[in-house]
């Protein structure tokens, strides 16, 4: 009995030294973006590997080098990458350029819109239902922080746009092709009393398919975070987080606060000068 134990307590010795030793020497890869105002360095997620790829090749090939920060909003984040901005004229309208092609989402719910998120822009749901991101975009969180209550009011605003989403999707079906002309035929009209009892009849579905599905609701971790780090909540789920900024918040909140045009995008243009790999 004896020596039994002391086999397996050996055997446990070993597992906890391999894990130990697996995490301190997982590899992450650190990139360096030197701006006119300073370094940003951000860790790329190895849960998100296809962006974490990406972005690695576009880094190489020194895609990013001279490129703006071309959308700038204080208190909510700072977006680049669009290629179109390397020679772009002042009054130009930027952030429709990318390198040709979109990446597949890996949206995942640990990794959230905290300060200092890095994330893959994207198109709109309405012509980018599989919320696919761009292959070059991205921004960083700048954020601020919200109340309890104002987290509990952004959760109730979300799962009302699912409810929104699932409606659509039933209404492309069959058996809800009578639901669906009745929904047209009343959008046709000004008719408020005729929409507010249709919305009352069809809630308990909705209601029911999205308990279904599941609702939305921020774990306890965000809530922490949301409300002393701060963050953007309002675009979890719905864009790939694939890294976080570990050193030069300074310098996205310089960038941040700088003046901008009607289209978000700073009067005096801010460049990646370089961006790298840290070796």
């Amino acid at each position: 009995m004896k020596k039994n134990n002391f086999f397996i307590l050996t055997w446990f010795l070993i597992l906890v030294f391999s894990i130990s030793f697996a995490q301190k020497n997982t590899k992450y890869n650190i990139v360096v973006i030197e701006t006119d105002y300073g370094k940003i360095k951000i860790r790329l997620y190895n849960e998100t590997p296809k962006h974490r790829d990406n972005f690695i090749k576009l880094v190489k090939e020194k895609f990013y080098d001279s490129l703006l920060f071309h959308r700038v909003i204080k208190d909510f984040m700072i977006q680049g990458g669009d290629p179109d901005s390397k020679r772009a004229k002042q009054s130009q309208i930027l952030g429709n350029g990318g390198p040709g092609y979109t990446i597949e989402a890996e949206i995942v719910p640990n990794l959230f819109h905290k300060r200092g998120a890095v994330a893959a822009a994207r198109l709109p749901d309405i012509i980018n239902p599989k919320k696919e991101s761009s292959g070059s975009q991205f921004y960083i969180v700048q954020g601020k922080i919200f109340t309890e209550k104002e987290l509990n009011d952004l959760e109730n605003r979300i799962n009302e746009r699912k409810k929104g989403a699932i409606l659509d999707e039933l209404l492309q079906k069959p058996e809800y092709e009578s639901l669906k002309a009745k929904r047209d035929s009343i959008s046709k009209t000004n008719d408020y009393q005729a929409w507010q009892k249709f919305i009352n009849d069809v809630m308990p579905l909705l209601n029911q398919e999205l308990e279904k599905r599941g609702k939305f609701k921020f774990s306890e971790e965000q809530k922490k975070i949301y409300t002393t780090i701060g963050g953007a909540p309002h675009l979890d789920g719905d864009y790939t987080v694939f890294g976080e900024v570990i050193e030069g918040m300074d310098v996205v909140d310089k960038i941040a606060s700088v003046e901008t045009d009607p289209n978000n995008r700073p009067r005096k243009d801010i460049r990646m000068l370089r961006v790298y790999l840290q070796k």
